[in-house]
């Protein structure tokens, strides 16, 4: 039997985010859960279960996307975490940052470099 696009998508979420993408879940369970049912479907069981990029270029693109949009601090944050769970490198992590001050502007590149920062710090990476 196939699997549904909800249990591929949360065993995806799983392998990718981990606790960070469980938690925003959670969160929204008593207020949206249909969002976090969306976000488990489309994002993870549509998405990042696509055979053409391999999951640490998705997640820097997704680095990237965030960064750029200047105002997506806590979702940075989530995907940080992400990135560095799938193996994406500090300096590969911080290369995207400064790409994104090309071309999103150095207000954008220093909000998403300082919370790098912070997230390395967290995960003991220096």
């Amino acid at each position: 039997m196939t699997p549904s696009r909800y249990d591929t998508g949360l065993a995806r979420l799983a392998a990718i985010d981990g606790a960070a993408g469980e938690k925003v879940i959670a969160a929204l369970a008593d207020i949206a859960p249909d969002l976090g049912k969306y976000v488990i479907e489309f994002g993870f069981g549509d998405v990042y279960s696509r055979p053409g990029l391999d999951v640490k270029s998705r997640e820097l693109a997704t680095i990237a996307a965030l960064t750029a949009l200047g105002h997506a601090q806590p979702q940075l944050a989530v995907h940080l975490h992400a990135a560095l769970n799938v193996g994406c490198s500090r300096e590969e992590i911080i290369e995207v940052i400064i790409q994104m001050a090309l071309y999103a502007g150095f207000p954008a590149a220093l909000n998403a470099m300082f919370t790098a920062k912070a997230i390395f710090i967290e995960a003991g990476i220096q």
